[in-house]
């Protein structure tokens, strides 16, 4: 079908915008400018959105200023309660928001699909965890003084959110400020916008008042550089790579704002010999290849035991090969197009160092345009290319190791620590790996680690800062200390 077609699938037509969000009204760029929103598959038009000024930018800012303090005044139960409606609204718009993401991202519609449900469930969570923001009583050391501590709202919060998941990452930061009664400008990436978009108009509908939740487009550069500069901007939460992520946290620290920062992953995977073989196999699918590897959470290098290597190499072979190259809109496809040509070419050149080092191709092989094939290489050296940089797509190589000392510090020898995997069916290499490896997140015998019931974040370069849980919620929250003397 052609790109008219591919665009008509999305049955609402309010959700799919070509305008900015700002304080409760959709405007275009006062001097025109325009960012083209391309369909990864195709490469055809889907929308065209403005290419703000400084001055808009800066409205929005200014709108959520003059918002807060109603909007931090409220009950928290009331503002549960609107992003309660929030949450019906994504549900029954369920399969727009999922065609919307595989139209601009290029993902697996069932992906999609298993976006919009985790999206939700930030939304689901902070909806409940709005009340639930508690300060505490503190014994006083003297007679007539009663101390205790409270939370309140930070106040205007930005968010930079990536294409890889133009829906999750949002509602991961906006569901848990607006809880906690912050506002929030969100600038989502310009390869993805519209679902960004998509989320404001149906906020809109749920009575999120104006000011509370803008939605900016156009120049990264630009926006970033006011939100950093803002002595209104009290907090940013980006999730992106560790080198822009250093940036704003350099620029934020002239007005010491609070940080959260999801930054670059380089995700070890231990399979040890005594692993269940079904259960490692499922686990390296999932944590390789979901998003078609484009997740900061993906398996970038998978270390396999030598008494296990050769079953686990054949099975999980086979598993690669049976996987589906093709146009995200069609139901049974398992990978769909990168998200754009530069991103496959960064794969080629990893599969391309992998076997000039002496790897071989079990399944796969060299991507070209926006496609890359779901790629296998085993025999791959232990300083490969691969196991130093994020791949970022379908490309899985495996690393063999002899002793659990080895595999830890191969585990470890990246300056990044955002997740890790392991498989093992014996309890105390289950609970020493878990301790041994420098990450912020463990997945156990399970490549599906990530739930908007814990906490999401890493160590060493991977960022800063948790989303997700309780602890997401206490990242948008100042902590006050009162002192009430002469009782």
């Amino acid at each position: 079908m052609d790109q008219s077609q591919r665009n008509a699938v999305i049955q609402y037509k309010p959700l799919l915008r070509a305008s900015a969000y700002i304080d409760g009204a959709w405007m275009d760029a006062s001097d025109g400018k325009a960012i083209d929103v391309t369909d990864p598959f195709t490469g055809g038009l889907i929308s065209t959105i403005p290419s703000l000024s400084q001055a808009q930018v800066q409205a929005a800012i200014n709108a959520a200023e003059r918002a807060f303090p109603a909007w931090s005044r409220q009950p928290a139960r009331e503002r549960g309660k609107v992003l309660r409606r929030l949450l019906d609204l994504i549900l029954r718009h369920r399969d727009d928001l999922a065609r919307l993401i595989t139209l601009e991202n290029g993902k697996p519609l069932k992906e999609a699909y298993g976006e919009v449900d985790y999206g939700a469930g930030f939304v689901e969570v902070y909806a409940e965890e709005a009340t639930r923001a508690l300060g505490e009583i503190i014994p006083a050391p003297v007679p007539g003084r009663k101390l205790y501590a409270e939370k309140e709202a930070l106040g205007v919060c930005a968010a930079i959110t990536p294409w890889n998941f133009p829906l999750a990452m949002l509602t991961r930061k906006f569901a848990p400020a607006l809880a906690a009664g912050c506002t929030m400008v969100a600038k989502p990436a310009s390869q993805t916008p519209l679902a960004a978009l998509a989320l404001a108009q149906l906020a809109e509908e749920a009575g999120v008042p104006p000011g509370v939740f803008s939605v900016v487009t156009g120049r990264a550069s630009m926006i970033g550089d006011l939100f950093t500069r803002s002595p209104v901007v009290r907090k940013i939460s980006f999730t992106g790579s560790t080198e822009i992520g250093v940036q704003l946290m350099a620029a934020s620290a002239p007005t010491v704002k609070r940080l959260s920062m999801e930054l670059g992953g380089n995700a070890p995977m231990l399979i040890f010999d005594d692993a269940d073989l079904g259960t490692a196999v499922d686990a390296a699918m999932v944590a390789k290849f979901r998003n078609c590897g484009q997740s900061c959470i993906a398996a970038n290098r998978i270390y396999v035991q030598k008494g296990i290597h050769d079953a686990f190499t054949k099975t999980f072979a086979q598993r690669v090969a049976a996987m589906k190259l093709g146009d995200g809109l069609e139901a049974d496809t398992d990978i769909g197009p990168l998200i754009d040509e530069a991103a496959v070419a960064k794969v080629n050149e990893h599969l391309g160092e992998a076997l000039a080092g002496g790897g071989q191709v079990l399944a796969g092989g060299r991507g070209e345009g926006r496609m890359a094939p779901p790629t296998l290489v085993t025999g791959v050296r232990a300083d490969a290319l691969l196991t130093r940089e994020e791949t970022f797509g379908p490309l899985a190589g495996i690393i063999a190791f002899e002793r659990y000392d080895e595999a830890i510090r191969l585990a470890n020898d990246t300056p990044f620590g955002l997740a890790s995997y392991v498989c093992a069916t014996n309890v105390e290499t289950i609970h020493k790996a878990s301790r041994d490896i420098e990450s912020g997140m463990v997945g156990v015998n399970t490549g599906l680690i990530s739930t908007p019931y814990a906490p999401f974040g890493g160590v060493k370069l991977s960022g800063i800062g948790k989303e997700g849980s309780a602890h997401g919620l206490d990242e948008y929250l100042n902590l006050k200390y009162v002192c009430h003397a002469g009782l």
